[in-house]
């Protein structure tokens, strides 16, 4: 059986994939900052399988030591950093607030790398593990003319992707697979009602892909439905 890690899981594209690896017979283990008010996580749990809901928050380094004693001894078949933030209204030229980017940074890039870090002995004791982190196409160099206004969230998706590329050369050797994936532009809170994609959509289509992750991936950057991203 495989044991699932999954922050963010109390909503949107974290809450679909717990259902989904649930479904498929794994374990999971859904980390959320606040378990006591996660409902669609109750009602997962109440309908079987075997889910742990955990608190967890990522931009906190206590709270993530805390999972890591959690699951000491035990494999983790596949990292999922789902969690992570806009940056705000405040990311544009003339108007940034900084104390907020600097937030963006410590969430979307820094606790992906953290969470690694410190789940990294029991991804080592899994057969064909998988750091997956959701990143965006507006942290590609590829994407000219997007972003506009929205400073603090592209370079955060920008530097993790980066990031996570030279962990997945560094890891190597492990056989542990690292991909950043861009999950589309999906119908959740962060996404809005205007979205492309259902939350369905892409769970699907990153259930897939990452249970299909082979060695000679890691490293490149995906899009939900499988396809290879441009830098």
């Amino acid at each position: 059986m495989q044991t699932i890690v999954i922050s963010g899981a109390n909503r949107g594209i974290g809450l679909e994939l717990t259902r989904r690896y649930l479904q498929a017979g794994a374990r999971v283990v859904a980390g959320c900052r606040h378990p006591d008010t996660a409902q669609a996580l109750a009602q997962l749990a109440l309908a079987g399988g075997k889910l742990e809901i955990v608190q967890l928050d990522v931009g906190n380094a206590a709270s993530v030591a805390a999972l890591g004693k959690v699951l000491t001894d035990q494999p983790v078949h596949v990292l999922i950093n789902n969690a992570g933030i806009m940056g705000g209204e405040h990311q544009a030229l003339a108007d940034m607030d900084y104390t907020a980017w600097l937030r963006t940074f410590e969430i979307n890039t820094i606790a992906p790398f953290r969470m690694a870090s410190t789940l990294l002995p029991n991804l080592r004791l899994a057969k064909r593990a998988r750091i997956v982190t959701v990143s965006s196409q507006m942290g590609a160099f590829a994407m000219d003319g997007m972003g506009v206004g929205r400073y603090a969230y592209c370079s955060s998706k920008t530097a993790v992707s980066r990031t996570m590329q030279i962990m997945a050369e560094e890891l190597k050797a492990d056989g542990i697979i690292v991909c950043p994936v861009h999950p589309g532009w999906v119908r959740t809170d962060m996404g809005g009602a205007n979205a492309e994609i259902s939350v369905e959509e892409c769970g699907g289509g990153l259930f897939h892909l990452i249970e299909n992750l082979t060695p000679a991936q890691s490293g490149r950057f995906w899009r939900w439905d499988g396809v290879e991203h441009p830098w």
